[in-house]
């Protein structure tokens, strides 16, 4: 397992080590005690998720507030996402940035998203399979939000406007300056 540094504080983009050969290949998903010594962050989780979306399918940004906050691990399973990061910690040095990467089952990479950041993804195939591991158990009115399409941010989610699918709840969210985090 490599881990390696994103622009944003304390997340991680983790490179599984694969043993490959004309019978297939083998690699180690996760491995908590690595984890814990090569980031120094806590990598005990609680729930796993998974989801299943159509093409242009927009899932975000999300995150748990205060003692229900949560870390994700997440990853595609099939499909191509791109994924992507906000820090939201206002203490923090990288506080408003954002960070983006496709996961998909081929480069096999997963990331690291800490407490205190939104998340989101796009589906960047015909459909996507997207697992997140949490160190938290969801908590309805835990949840906090920005809109997906923030000026402030002007993150580009690699699809184009048209193809954009919202759910209801995704089309009512707030504001980065409105700060519903």
């Amino acid at each position: 397992m490599k881990i390696k540094e994103t622009p944003l504080k304390d997340c991680y983009i983790i490179e599984p080590t694969i043993f490959e050969d004309d019978r297939g290949y083998f690699f180690e998903k996760y491995n908590q005690q690595k984890f814990e010594e090569l980031t120094g962050m806590n990598g005990h989780f609680v729930q796993d998720n998974i989801s299943k979306s159509s093409y242009g399918v927009l899932r975000g940004l999300h995150l748990q507030k205060g003692e229900h906050a949560q870390a994700k691990l997440v990853s595609c399973l099939e499909g191509k996402v791109f994924d992507v990061a906000v820090d939201l910690r206002k203490d923090s040095p990288t506080f408003g940035k954002w960070f983006g990467i496709e996961l998909t089952p081929e480069n096999k990479l997963q990331l690291y998203v800490p407490r205190g950041f939104g998340h989101g993804f796009s589906v960047l195939s015909e459909t996507a399979i997207f697992s997140y591991k949490c160190d938290n158990f969801y908590n309805k009115e835990s949840e906090g939000n920005v809109m997906w399409n923030d000026p402030e941010l002007n993150i580009d989610w690699k699809l184009p406007l048209e193809a954009v699918q919202l759910s209801d709840k995704d089309k009512a969210l707030a504001s980065f300056s409105e700060r519903n985090f």
